[in-house]
């Protein structure tokens, strides 16, 4: 859990809002990275990872993603999906204009960057 939150606080920028404690200090905590509040809670030895991520809206994708490699993060390599998208390194272009690039924390969870122009 410790390292969870160095990572969302200090790499992502965000804050603990509440944090579990007692027996339970390590098995939970609740997290706000720009607008948006989650739950890091440890899974139980028999839970298995499951396809689901965190998506954050940004602004100026380019400018994120170079910010977030300067703090150490590592995008996984974008590939083109489907007709009509471009790649600028790790960040995929749709043709209608929506930017998306994955990278993980330090536990594993799949998370994704995405802007849309105009919004």
């Amino acid at each position: 859990m410790s390292r969870a939150l160095k990572f969302y606080t200090d790499v992502l920028g965000g804050e603990v809002v509440m944090k579990g404690e007692g027996d339970m200090k390590d098995s939970w905590a609740a997290v706000k990275v720009g607008k948006a509040k989650f739950w890091l809670i440890e899974p139980e030895e028999h839970e298995k990872m499951e396809l689901a991520y965190n998506v954050f809206v940004v602004k100026g994708i380019k400018r994120v993603v170079n910010g977030l490699e300067k703090k150490g993060v590592r995008f996984l390599t974008g590939k083109e999906i489907g007709p009509g998208m471009k790649m600028d390194g790790n960040i995929a272009e749709e043709p209608w204009g929506a930017k998306s690039a994955f990278f993980k924390d330090t536990e594993g969870n799949l998370l994704m960057l995405w802007e849309q122009n105009g919004l």
